[in-house]
C-alpha cells in the first residue's frame, strides 16, 4: 500500500483507561474516572427525557443540516443560521478545517502545549507546523505573530488551554486578531467556555462576526455532558461557513445527538449548576496544592494541571491501583505533572487522599 509517509509517524490519539478495563487489570470494584475531562453531573434531565421519549427510526439518515438544533442555536447565539457549522464533535471541525486549509507547502501555527489534534491533522495533511513554545503555561500570542510567514494559513488559539487550563484576557487577543492578516483562518477553540469565570474574557461571537478571518469552536462534550453524543459547532461568518461547508461530511451528526443537544441548550440553569459546582471543586484541588506546596496552573477549566516533581506515569500508576484513572502529563508534554478531572465533592476529597497518602510515601 502506498500510504500518506506522514501517517505511518502518527500513533492513534490514546484516550484514558477505560473503567471496565481497569476494574478487571486490578481486581477492583469502583473506580472513578477522572481524566477526559467528562462532566461529572451527568447532563441534563431536558436531554436525557427527549432521548427517553424519542421515537426516531435508527433506519433513517439525520437532518444533514441539524435544522432544530441549528435555529435553537442561532437564537441562543443571536447569530445567523448560515454561521454555524456543525461536527461530529469539535475534534470533526478541526479535521474539517485542516482538509481545506492545510497541505504540503502550507504552515500553520500553535502552541507547544495545547490540544493534541491541531499538530495530528496538520501532520496528516503534509502541513508545515510551527509549534511556539508557551510562556508559563499560556500562549505566546507574540510569538504567534513572529511565526507568520507567507504559507501561513491556520493559527491555532485554545483558550481556556488544555492541559493547563489557561485562557487568554480579552486586552491581548484583540490586539493579536488585530495584527493577524485578513487571509489566515484563527482557529478559537472554546471547548471550555462554559466554564470561564474570568471578568476578562471575551465575547467571541462578538469577535466572530467582527472579524472576517475567526472562528470559534465549542462543544456538547464538556458542560453540557454529552460526550457520548458527539456534538460540536463552530461560528463564522456566512463567507468562511460556506466554504468549509464542502469538507463537511454528509450527516455528519446523528439523530439523537442533534436531539440531545438541542434540548441541553435550553436548560441553562443545568449549566449555571456544574459551573459552580465546578468552581467549588477546583478550590479542593487549591487548597490541596496550597498545603503540600505544589505548583498548578488556575484553571478556567473543569480540569487542573498538577506538578508533582517526580515521573507523572509514577503518580498515574498509583492512582490507577487505589481506583483513580487520571491523565500523566507525560503524553502532554508536562511530565512530572497529572492532569485531574473536577469531580464530585466525594470524587474530589477521595482522590485528594490517595494523593496525600502519595505524597507521605514519598
Amino acid at each position: 500500500m502506498r500510504w500518506k509517509e506522514q501517517l505511518l509517524t502518527l500513533t492513534p490519539y490514546q484516550p484514558g483507561k477505560s473503567i471496565e478495563s481497569v476494574k478487571r487489570q486490578y481486581n477492583l470494584e469502583q473506580i472513578i474516572k477522572l481524566a477526559s475531562n467528562e462532566n461529572p453531573f451527568g447532563c441534563s434531565q431536558a436531554a436525557l427525557s427527549a432521548l427517553k421519549e424519542n421515537s426516531t427510526s435508527l433506519a433513517i439518515y439525520p437532518d444533514g443540516y441539524a435544522t432544530i438544533l441549528r435555529e435553537k442555536l442561532a437564537s441562543f447565539l443571536q447569530v445567523g443560521e448560515d454561521e454555524i457549522i456543525l461536527g461530529n464533535g469539535s475534534d470533526n471541525l478541526i479535521q474539517m478545517i485542516s482538509r481545506a486549509l492545510l497541505h504540503p507547502g502550507a504552515s500553520t501555527i500553535m502552541s507547544t502545549h495545547t490540544f493534541s489534534q491541531y499538530k495530528h491533522n496538520a501532520v496528516i495533511e503534509g502541513a508545515v507546523i510551527k509549534e511556539v513554545p508557551d510562556i508559563d503555561g499560556e500562549h505566546d500570542l507574540e510569538g504567534f505573530l513572529t511565526a507568520i510567514d507567507d504559507q501561513t494559513n491556520v493559527i491555532w488559539v485554545c483558550s481556556p488551554n488544555n492541559p493547563t487550563g489557561t485562557y487568554i484576557p480579552e486586552n491581548k487577543l484583540i490586539p493579536f486578531l488585530d495584527q493577524v492578516p485578513e487571509h489566515i483562518l484563527v482557529v478559537l477553540d472554546e471547548a471550555y467556555y462554559e466554564y470561564v469565570v474570568a471578568e476578562d474574557y471575551y465575547d467571541s461571537t462578538s469577535l466572530a462576526q467582527k472579524y472576517p478571518n475567526l472562528i470559534v469552536l465549542r462543544t456538547f462534550s464538556k458542560i453540557y455532558g454529552l460526550a457520548a453524543l458527539r456534538v460540536g459547532y463552530g461560528i463564522s461568518n456566512s463567507s468562511i461557513i460556506k466554504a468549509l461547508e464542502p469538507a463537511r461530511e454528509p450527516f455528519n451528526v446523528n439523530s439523537l445527538g442533534q436531539l440531545a443537544a438541542a434540548e441541553a441548550l435550553s436548560d441553562q440553569e443545568f449549566v449555571e449548576q456544574c459551573k459552580q459546582k465546578n468552581r467549588q471543586g477546583l478550590a479542593q484541588y487549591y487548597e490541596f496544592c496550597k498545603n503540600n506546596s505544589l505548583k498548578y496552573y488556575p484553571s478556567q477549566t473543569n480540569f487542573v494541571l498538577i506538578d508533582f516533581q517526580v515521573d507523572a506515569n509514577e503518580v498515574f500508576q498509583y492512582l490507577l491501583e487505589r481506583g483513580y484513572i487520571v491523565r500523566s502529563g507525560k503524553a502532554l508534554g508536562f511530565p512530572t505533572a497529572v492532569r485531574i478531572t473536577v469531580g464530585s465533592p466525594e470524587q474530589n476529597e477521595g482522590l485528594i487522599k490517595v494523593l496525600e497518602q502519595f505524597l507521605s510515601e514519598k
